[in-house]
C-alpha cells in the first residue's frame, strides 16, 4: 500500500487539503469536502462498508455516502471541510483512533469506519452520542472548528467536553464536573463558568481545538432575526 501524498495549506484558519494522487491511486472522501481537481481524477459515490455502516456515519454526523476518487494519470485533488478550522493527518498501522462526529475529512481505501455509541458519556456531556472509530492501516486526515493541538497524555489530562477533537484507543475517558460530584462541584462549574469536562487517562495522544462552536453560537444568538 502506498501512502497518499498530502499537503495541509492555509492552516490552521481556513486549512484546505491537497493530495497528490498516483496513477490509479484511490481515496476516500467525506461527501461534499471536493473543492476543485484534475480533469484526470475520477469520482463516484457509494456507501461504504454497506446500508448499516453507512447508517451508523449518519447518526455519527457523517454523511450515508462516502466519495470515492481514483487518478487515472497522477493528479492533484483539493478538499475543504464543512467548518472553518485545522485539518490534522494521523498513520494507522493496526491500531484505532476515535474521531468527532463529523470530524471525517479523507482516508485511505484500506481504513475501516465505525460508529462507536457513548451511552450515557455522550448523553450527559452534551456532545454527541457517537463517535467515529477509525481501524486498519493506511492515512486518515481529520477536521476541527478552530486550531488542532496534540498533546501526549500520559497520567490524567482534562478537557471541556466541547474541545475533544480525537483521541487513541490506548486512552479511556470519564465525563465528570470539573469540581467533582456534590455542592461544591456544582458550585464551581455554574459560578466558574464551566461545567462537564472529560478526564483521559492512560498513555497517548489526544487532540484539542482551539474553539469551540457552542460559545460562538451563543455570541451570535442575540444578533438573529427573529419573526413578529
Amino acid at each position: 500500500m502506498n501512502a497518499i501524498s498530502y499537503k495541509i495549506e492555509h492552516a490552521p484558519s481556513y486549512a484546505q487539503l491537497s493530495l497528490k494522487l498516483a496513477a490509479n491511486q484511490t481515496v476516500l472522501v467525506e461527501s461534499g469536502a471536493m473543492a476543485a481537481m484534475d480533469t484526470g481524477i475520477q469520482m463516484k459515490s457509494r456507501v461504504k462498508g454497506g446500508l448499516m455502516k453507512g447508517v451508523g456515519r449518519m447518526l455519527g454526523g457523517e454523511s450515508l455516502f462516502i466519495s470515492e476518487f481514483t487518478a487515472t494519470y497522477p493528479g492533484e485533488l483539493l478538499l475543504s471541510p464543512g467548518v472553518p478550522g485545522d485539518i490534522q493527518h494521523y498513520k494507522l498501522s493496526g491500531n484505532s483512533l476515535f474521531v468527532q462526529s463529523s470530524g471525517f475529512v479523507a482516508a485511505s481505501p484500506t481504513v475501516q469506519m465505525d460508529t462507536k455509541f457513548q451511552g450515557f458519556k455522550g448523553f450527559f456531556s452534551g456532545e454527541s452520542l457517537f463517535l467515529i472509530k477509525v481501524s486498519g492501516q493506511g492515512d486518515f486526515w481529520f477536521s476541527s472548528y478552530g486550531a488542532i493541538l496534540e498533546i501526549p497524555v500520559a497520567g490524567d489530562y482534562v478537557v471541556d467536553t466541547g474541545y475533544v477533537v480525537a483521541f487513541e484507543e490506548s486512552l479511556s475517558y470519564s465525563v465528570e464536573l470539573i469540581g467533582g460530584l456534590g455542592w461544591r462541584g456544582l458550585r464551581t462549574g455554574v459560578f466558574g463558568g464551566e461545567g462537564l469536562v472529560c478526564r483521559f487517562r492512560g498513555h497517548g495522544k489526544l487532540w484539542v481545538q482551539s474553539r469551540s462552536l457552542v460559545p460562538l453560537i451563543n455570541f451570535l444568538r442575540p444578533f438573529r432575526s427573529t419573526g413578529r
